[in-house]
């Protein structure tokens, strides 16, 4: 009986060790998405979509690796928080962290599998008639020049993906480089923090 009961045991470890782990957070499905970005929906109704403070993300990424800072530099900024102009709190939004090649604009498969997501809903009938402004955030690793640059670059990669994959209307979205303005988990300077390179995406109306 207890030799029955070892085998058990580690026929069970077994088939634990070879199941993938679900560590990482998942991406947000084209549902999920449609439902956050579609007013009323998501965001209205005394709920809030995806938005920051409770994003849906996917595994975390390489940190950044934009130019450090010299010595001669000036003293480690103090941490900072969202400003309030990143979005109207009445919009509908989703925040995405969209995985990019370190330090680049490249896409990585996981940003693919979250940019399908984000076409397919975008896509959608309910969505057909809106505009959305797709917003590119970074950590604090590197300057913060270079950072908004990188961000620019991401925001309009995003862009890019969208009209040429699934033929979204370009007039319909409008890339932002935010850098390192609205951190969605305030740090301190040259802190790798994944949440932190991110997108966000928001209704922007008719």
């Amino acid at each position: 009986m207890n030799r029955n009961r070892q085998v058990a045991t580690f026929v069970a470890a077994a088939l634990l060790a070879s199941t993938p782990l679900l560590a990482h957070a998942q991406a947000p499905s084209s549902d999920q998405i449609l439902n956050s970005l579609t007013p009323g929906v998501g965001h209205g109704g005394g709920t809030r979509g995806l938005r920051p403070g409770a994003p849906v993300t996917a595994a975390p990424s390489t940190p950044d690796t934009t130019a450090p800072r010299t010595a001669g530099m000036a003293a480690p900024r103090a941490p900072r928080t969202a400003p309030p102009v990143t979005t109207a709190d009445s919009a509908p939004s989703v925040n995405l962290t969209v995985e990019f090649r370190s330090g680049s604009a490249d896409l990585s498969p996981e940003a693919i599998r979250t940019l399908d997501n984000l076409g397919a809903a975008l896509s959608n009938s309910k969505l057909a008639g809106f505009r959305f402004r797709i917003e590119g955030h970074t950590d604090t690793v590197g300057t913060r020049d270079a950072n908004k640059a990188l961000s620019e670059r991401r925001a309009a990669t995003v862009v890019d993906y969208l009209v040429t994959h699934f033929k979204i209307d370009r007039a319909r979205l409008d890339a932002v480089g935010m850098g390192e303005d609205g951190l969605l988990v305030p740090t301190s300077d040259q802190v790798s923090e994944p949440k932190n390179r991110r997108v966000l995406v928001v209704n922007l109306g008719a």
